[in-house]
């Protein structure tokens, strides 16, 4: 079964959530590490992937914000650097769209997630490194969609406002952009980088 490796830089989960019962506040975690075991020539074999996020990076494009997400009320960052995924099951529903279901370790709680997944497909590309032309590599492409309740994983900070409304919402949907490069290659381009 090929591997794959997460291209950090392109890689990354963006979420959005209710605010002041009026909008959605939306914010994003970029860098995500990860591995899947996939077969595009085989897309109903059994597949895997794991994935890992740094609570830390969460963005909002508000300073003030982005603290207080990282803090006890919400992430508690200090306590749990990490958020987590690990697949338990991969089913393929139809062509290029798959049903992922694992594991999501945020803030500590691990719960059984669905995620519902479109694979974009495979390409030859570049690998550019230090102004420089690595490649090529193999190349393939997710994206991917949940929503969670955040109280199911500790995450229950809010504030009241008039006739019964609140500050956050409690449904966060989760959206998923995974770019990921055939192993061999980045162990191929980690030997080259090693040489220079």
């Amino acid at each position: 079964m090929p591997r794959w490796t997460f291209e950090p830089g392109h890689s990354a989960a963006a979420f959005a959530v209710r605010h002041m019962m009026v909008s959605q506040m939306r914010g994003l975690i970029k860098n995500a590490r990860g591995t899947i075991d996939f077969n595009p020539d085989e897309p109903t074999q059994a597949a895997t992937v794991e994935a890992t996020f740094d609570a830390a990076g969460i963005w909002t494009g508000d300073d003030a914000r982005d603290a207080h997400l990282r803090d006890a009320d919400f992430l508690d960052v200090a306590a749990h650097p990490e958020i987590r995924f690990r697949s338990s099951e991969i089913h393929c529903v139809g062509g290029a769209d798959f049903r992922v279901t694992g594991e999501l370790d945020l803030r500590g709680v691990t719960r059984p997630v669905v995620l519902r997944t479109h694979y974009l497909g495979r390409w030859q590309c570049p690998y550019w490194e230090g102004g420089r032309d690595l490649g090529p590599t193999t190349r393939i492409g997710f994206t991917a969609s949940t929503a969670i309740n955040r109280h199911d994983f500790g995450v229950s900070w809010n504030s009241p406002l008039d006739r019964g409304g609140v500050v956050v919402g409690d449904e966060v949907a989760i959206l998923l952009d995974v770019e990921a490069i055939l192993d061999s290659d980045m162990q191929r381009i980690a030997a080259a980088l090693a040489q220079s």
